[in-house]
């Protein structure tokens, strides 16, 4: 099979890649290994967070939020987009301490984003928040969407413009031969005159095939989700300095996340939990809000995800290569980017820039640290 952009996996980066080239006209075929949203994008806590992002990320983090406004009417279809505050919580006066000098950073580089609350507006919007909180930070276009349900909204309306997804094919090599690049899996052989890296935790092995080398690893993040509760929290809630995440949605359920991460096993695409993590993760809700000590954990559960050792990702051209480009390694804060990522990508391929600043997403930016 032939087309003008080879996508090389099916997570949210490459079906928003896919639907922004192909409703621009281009012919694109998505490989994905297993089946789309199989992993991270599938699987994450479905945070759309602009708030606490590093600076390098806060030009696309803000683009990606406008979007997700409106994503369901871009899409067509429903992406689970609530809008929801964000709040990070503040422990103590060490936390607002450390709120406060973000905010001086923050004001310097124009951003007015986040906005630090003080006791009483914290419990005004958490009443059942542990009395000893003393603050925090809020973002108030944040909000959670349902991952899967997201990436394959985004799968299906760039079906709608063209693109065609091929599931269960696993990249056996990737060649360039003069201008065409050639994938060859267990399902057949794909041709294109260009190619997108969005393989995530396998990323690293495309990219190798590409020929850029990056310091990838991969982990397994948890994510408990309870019985239902009574509806005690709107917004969505983190904390400034602990381990906490979590959202409470409509039908009362509580998702908790938070970072803990289980045994990854990349080789054979499988996750195990790691309970005592778990347990801690579950002690520190109830620190925050001792009502989730009712709570009854009715799932649990971890997916693949790939880190870079900054925690930013790698969004950008190859740069041993020609016609090829990466959007992986999002650390576990990658599905909010996801819309403009995509657009990003599909500005790149079609017409070799973008009005963002990319330089901190370079590929080789470890190879250059080290020359």
């Amino acid at each position: 099979m032939n087309a003008d952009i080879l996508i090389i996996g099916g997570g949210i980066q490459g079906c928003a890649t896919a639907f922004h080239l192909a409703r621009q006209g281009a012919s694109v075929i998505v490989l994905e290994k297993d089946y789309v949203a199989r992993h991270a994008s599938g699987v994450n806590a479905g945070g759309v967070r602009l708030l606490g992002r590093d600076m390098a990320e806060v030009p696309l983090s803000k683009a990606s939020m406008e979007m997700w406004q409106t994503l369901d009417e871009t899409l067509g279809e429903d992406t689970g987009f609530r809008r929801k505050t964000l709040i990070n919580i503040a422990a103590d006066e060490t936390d607002i301490e450390t709120l406060k000098a973000r905010e001086i950073r923050m004001r310097a580089a124009g951003y007015a984003h986040e906005r630090i609350i003080d006791r009483d507006e914290l419990r005004a919007a958490l009443p059942h928040v542990h009395p000893s909180c003393v603050g925090g930070v809020t973002s108030e276009l944040d909000g959670h969407a349902i991952p899967y349900k997201a990436t394959s909204a985004f799968r299906r309306a760039a079906e709608r413009h063209g693109a065609q997804v091929v599931e269960g094919a696993e990249l056996t090599s990737l060649r360039q031969v003069g201008s065409t690049w050639i994938a060859r899996t267990p399902t057949g052989t794909f041709e294109a005159a260009r190619v997108v890296n969005c393989a995530g935790a396998w990323a690293d092995r495309v990219a190798m095939m590409i020929g850029d080398h990056v310091p990838l690893s991969h982990a397994a993040p948890m994510l408990m989700i309870t019985a239902r509760l009574p509806h005690f929290a709107g917004p969505v809630v983190g904390a400034v300095s602990r381990q906490l995440s979590f959202k409470q949605f409509e039908n009362g359920t509580v998702l908790i996340g938070g970072g803990a991460k289980g045994f990854a096993d990349r080789d054979h695409n499988t996750t195990r939990l790691d309970y005592a993590k778990l347990a801690v993760a579950s002690k520190t809700a109830i620190d925050f809000f001792p009502i989730m000590k009712t709570a009854s954990i009715n799932r649990m559960w971890a997916g693949l995800e790939a880190y870079m050792p900054d925690n930013l990702p790698v969004i950008g051209p190859a740069v041993n290569a020609s016609d090829a480009y990466h959007a992986f390694g999002f650390s576990a804060h990658g599905f909010q980017m996801g819309p403009i990522v995509g657009q990003v990508m599909a500005d790149l391929v079609l017409t070799g820039a973008t009005p963002y600043d990319l330089n901190a997403f370079r590929i080789d930016r470890y190879d250059r640290k080290t020359l």
